[in-house]
């Protein structure tokens, strides 16, 4: 709503107790009025400052993708044990720990107890809440089953939020190991190095010319470590920022992705299986095709499937079937175009999709632990040759220091 604000106020509940809080409003009689309306008498009501940007830490963390899943399990929770809609908002707000969650559970509180739709209410926080969230609860609104959509949304959720739990474990942890050999590396060759080179000055032999080179190296990023790690910290935030901002820097990322050896078939597997529990909870909740097809190319999460996407859609408009236009794209696997065949003869998409996805998610969790069990000797034979390398590097002289005395 244009000219909008924050109100902080202070009064009194429904029970004569102390309350306080904030509310969304156009002017301070308005946001008197809606506190009326919830049985609060207040006493006091002020403008809330505006945040600058850029300092709100100490605010708290922004909600995430986690806490919104969370509040949506516990509000269907809620209301399929009875409890007002208004009143499960309290409830679920008292029990995130997250000041900036808390208070966007009671935002939301305030337009819905004035008078809002709930989905209404929820996109007056798009950074929270997408286009396809609130198009999948304003659906259930509509149908009067806002109960069981609630539901379905929170398991769609949950198991987007598990699969992507799952590539981040695949990627996370043989990063975390690497990161941690560079710094141990980084700590040999600028500390540990130079002392043996102090000692190796007094031997007055010619040094092997693996020591040689270690003693280079170490020199070098004595000199140049500053200089590298800011320019190594600019390049990153470049590519941070132009990820953010570049449509065609993001595409090549996404590109590169799909063709990562290993990772690259995890990444495109998750996709499938994004797309296709998408495409099933949409269709489920009664969201049309063609409305469907857009909001699952926004959830996508490549370019190269979005692009496909909005391919499928533009030929779904023109009249052709579902799977003849994802099996166009030549990006869909063939598992998932022939069981939306089958559910589309049988009148069964969202059961068919809901299958092919299931089964996509299962490939990723065992690709996953393959990985992982396949990664953990590789690292360790990476850190062997980076670490034990150095080490023996040090070590060679003095072994042909004292080949030389025994002979």
């Amino acid at each position: 709503m244009a000219g909008e604000a924050t109100y902080v106020w202070e009064g009194t509940d429904r029970n004569g107790q102390p309350s306080k809080g904030e509310v969304a409003s156009s002017s301070p009689a308005i946001a008197k009025a809606m506190l009326l309306r919830q049985g609060v008498k207040p006493s006091r009501i002020r403008r809330k400052p505006r945040e600058l940007p850029g300092l709100s830490w100490g605010q708290g963390a922004a909600p995430n993708a986690k806490d919104i899943a969370a509040f949506t399990r516990q509000v269907a929770t809620m209301m399929q044990a009875g409890a007002p809609l208004v009143r499960s908002f309290e409830i679920i707000a008292d029990g995130f720990s997250k000041p900036r969650m808390r208070r966007l559970v009671l935002a939301v509180r305030d337009r819905v107890a004035g008078g809002d739709s709930f989905a209404s209410a929820l996109r007056q926080h798009p950074q929270h809440f997408d286009a396809l969230f609130c198009s999948l609860i304003d659906a259930g609104e509509q149908a009067g089953a806002l109960e069981t959509m609630l539901d379905q949304v929170a398991g769609y959720q949950e198991k987007i939020q598990s699969l992507k739990a799952k590539v981040r474990k695949a990627m996370t942890y043989p990063a975390a190991v690497v990161l941690v050999a560079i710094v141990v590396a980084g700590i040999l060759l600028v500390e540990v190095v130079p002392r043996f080179e102090e000692v190796f000055a007094g031997f007055g032999a010619e040094l092997p010319v693996f020591t040689r080179m270690v003693i280079n190296l170490s020199e070098f990023v004595q000199a140049w470590w500053l200089p590298i790690l800011i320019a190594l910290g600019v390049v990153i935030g470049l590519l941070r920022l132009g990820f953010t901002r570049s449509p065609p820097l993001r595409r090549a990322f996404d590109v590169l992705a799909l063709k990562m050896p290993v990772a690259g078939g995890i990444i495109e597997m998750t996709v499938v299986a994004r797309c296709a529990r998408t495409l099933a909870t949409t269709f489920a909740a009664g969201v049309p095709l063609i409305d469907a097809l857009g909001s699952v190319a926004g959830a996508a999460g490549n370019r190269l499937f979005e692009e496909a996407l909005m391919k499928v859609r533009e030929e779904v408009s023109a009249g052709h079937p579902l799977n003849a236009a994802m099996a166009s794209t030549k990006r869909f696997p063939g598992l998932v175009v022939q069981m939306t065949m089958i559910g589309e003869e049988a009148g069964a998409l969202d059961d068919m999709l809901a299958k092919a996805a299931a089964h996509y998610e299962e490939q990723v969790d065992n690709r996953v632990e393959n990985l992982t069990s396949l990664m953990e000797p590789l690292i360790m034979a990476v850190l062997g040759v980076l670490i034990g390398g150095l080490i023996i590097a040090m070590y060679m002289p003095i072994f042909q220091l004292g080949a030389a005395v025994g002979g």
